[in-house]
This record gives C-alpha cells, structure tokens and sequence, in this order.
C-alpha cells in the first residue's frame, strides 16, 4: 500500500500504532549490507500489498534509536509486524518476501 520512511516518534504513532491494518516495521542501517538487500523486497510488498510498509533507520535520529530500544532491537535487519498498537510478530534477519506476506496476513485475521 504505501512505504513510509520516519525519523519521530510521532511519525511512528501515526502511521504504525494508529493504522488499522498490520504494519511490517523495518528497523535498519545504511551501514547493513543485508538491510540494503531486504530494501527492494520492502518495496515490492508495500507497492503489491494492502499493508503499509515503514522504515525505522535506527541510526537517522535520536527518536529512532530510542523506538529501537524500545522495541529491543539487538540485530539488523529487524522487522516487526504491529497490529493494533501492539508487536504480535518479529522477523530477524534476511527473509523471504512471501514469508513477510504470510506475517502480515496471519496478523490481520
């Protein structure tokens, strides 16, 4: 549906906790070769897909780190789906693009 890259925790809360339908949150670095590699695969779900997909560059901002922290993100590429304000899965690492469809779509029945 839509890809979002946000560097405030108000960013975050509009469009992750408030959004009705599951979203893929992707915690990354530039730095991280297999965070760039997941990065076109991200695009491709958010264009093909009713879900929104938003990047979290941990290092883009102090409120950035922060949500990282509080979402104890310890590795990258670290993706979280968020459904209803609340993580209900976490996806550490490189992963397929049908595996990150299935997460999104077990968590929005």
């Amino acid at each position: 549906m839509a890809l979002y890259e946000i560097t405030t925790k108000q960013e975050f809360e509009e469009k992750v906790l408030k959004n009705s339908k599951p979203v893929l949150v992707d915690f990354w670095a530039p730095w991280c070769p297999p965070c760039r590699a997941m990065a076109p695969i991200l695009h491709q779900i958010a264009e093909e897909t009713e879900f929104d997909v938003v990047k979290v560059d941990t290092e883009a901002s102090q409120e950035n780190a922060q949500l990282a922290m509080d979402y104890r993100v310890q590795g990258i590429p670290n993706m979280k789906i968020i459904a209803d304000g609340e993580e209900v899965a976490e996806l550490i690492g490189m992963k397929p693009k049908q595996a990150l469809i299935d997460a999104l779509e077990k968590a929005a029945k």
